[in-house]
């Protein structure tokens, strides 16, 4: 079927699939914690401005990489990432104003997701961010941490609770975890750009803790939420996609696919999301 493959290619590289992602995951959110659907303007500001972030972030990935099927994409569509950076801007700055309110919120949001792609900015000052230790991983996992976790809550302007803040930092340890398997899996094209993080500093043991460590977080903050009348089933759809990850560590660490990262990995932020609404949990 080449033009389903030709399809679900477009929908990976082009960052449509990770938008759905955090579109998901936002509203999740709010199910799980709110017992409320979110605005619909409110995730169509998400949906649009993940696909300003990514397609800026990726129209900026032209220089030379290592060989793969997404880079060989990108060389061949890469105003299409032009053309959806406009469209989501577009889109962002038309919804932001339904969200104006919780302007200083958004604009947090912004700055950290500028931080993560600013060192790919070709302007030499900008390139001496990529010298900047940690920060590529904690950057983007902030990010995902903050629009699919916090700011639900933020706007749903309801009383900050331990339960929301359990659920947050246990999303964050899971997606700094793949983030892990993300710099893994780029680190020796990260030193010979001179691009530093945690990761390629890090001994291969060292690197194999931090996985353990940030998934090991993760599983005791989301069985902390049993104490906060979270039924059994909620918290094996919780933890579904970490038991996944910590399965896949070593098969990742030989394996860069784009089908396993840009897929699989991807998709697991949102796998909780996804069973949540397969089974009306």
């Amino acid at each position: 079927m080449p033009g389903a493959g030709r399809f679900f290619n477009f929908l990976v590289n082009s960052n449509l699939f990770i938008a759905a992602c955090a579109v998901l995951m936002a509203r999740h959110t709010s199910l799980l914690l709110l017992h409320t659907e979110p605005s619909h303007y409110f995730l169509a500001f998400i949906f649009l401005a993940t696909i300003c972030s990514y397609s800026f972030h990726w129209y900026l990935s032209s220089e030379p990489a290592p060989p793969s099927p997404r880079m060989n994409w990108l060389q061949r569509n890469q105003n299409i990432y032009l053309i959806l950076f406009i469209i989501g801007l577009a889109g962002s700055v038309f919804f932001f104003f339904d969200l104006l309110k919780y302007w200083p919120w958004l604009l947090l949001s912004a700055i950290i997701t500028f931080l993560y792609s600013a060192p790919k900015i070709p302007n030499k000052y900008f390139r001496q961010l990529r010298k900047i230790a940690l920060g590529k991983t904690i950057f983007l996992a902030l990010v995902w941490t903050h629009v699919t976790t916090v700011l639900p809550l933020i706007v749903s302007d309801q009383p900050w609770r331990i339960d929301f803040s359990l659920f947050a930092l246990s999303r964050y340890f899971l997606i700094y975890a793949i983030c892990i398997l993300f710099d893994y899996r780029d680190r020796e094209d990260d030193k010979t750009k001179g691009i530093r993080s945690l990761i390629t500093y890090l001994s291969e043991r060292g690197i194999r803790n931090l996985f353990a460590f940030s998934l090991l977080l993760f599983f005791i903050l989301t069985i902390c939420l049993y104490f906060y009348h979270y039924s059994l089933i909620t918290l094996l759809v919780l933890l579904a996609p970490g038991i996944i990850t910590a399965t896949l560590y070593n098969y990742a660490r030989k394996n860069f696919s784009d089908i396993l990262y840009y897929f699989v990995l991807d998709g697991l932020m949102a796998l909780s999301a996804l069973l949540a609404l397969l089974t009306g949990t």
